[in-house]
């Protein structure tokens, strides 16, 4: 009888210790359930937040795009009217040189000289308007190429 009593105890005692360290598994399981859990939703918190960052860079980077496009479209405007002004300036002096060559050349009456030098006088006029436009149509593309 009291080697059943022991053993029994003794499997008692064993089953003890099995069910505490079955209970320990089932805490440590938990801990770790906890642990993920909680790194996930950390993660989550992160990446909700980078999420934000980035849609912020989009928008400025969005921003800063269409600032520079706008700056392109301003200096493609510029070098244009510069460009135009440059091409009326050479007309002119093309047809005041065609003016001063007939004036030369042919023959024609004092009246007709003196209107060719006027149109050779307004001519002149005009180029001198146009270069003073160049000029300040020289600073604007310099101002926008400085923007850039």
């Amino acid at each position: 009888m009291r080697k059943t009593f022991k053993i029994l105890t003794l499997l008692l005692l064993m089953l003890n210790a099995k069910t505490i360290f079955a209970q320990q598994i089932l805490i440590d399981q938990r801990k770790q359930d906890l642990l993920v859990k909680d790194n996930e939703i950390e993660n989550e918190k992160t990446l909700a937040e980078m999420y934000k960052k980035l849609d912020a860079k989009i928008v400025e980077l969005k921003r800063n795009l269409n600032a520079l496009e706008e700056k392109k479209k301003n200096l493609v405007k510029s070098e244009s009217n510069l460009n135009s002004t440059k091409n009326k300036v050479t007309k002119l002096e093309i047809e005041n040189q065609k003016l001063e060559n007939k004036i030369t050349t042919t023959s024609i009456s004092e009246e007709e000289i003196a209107k060719q030098r006027l149109k050779t006088k307004e001519n002149e006029v005009n180029i001198q308007k146009l270069k003073l436009t160049q000029i300040t149509q020289q600073k604007e593309l310099e101002k926008v190429i400085s923007t850039l």
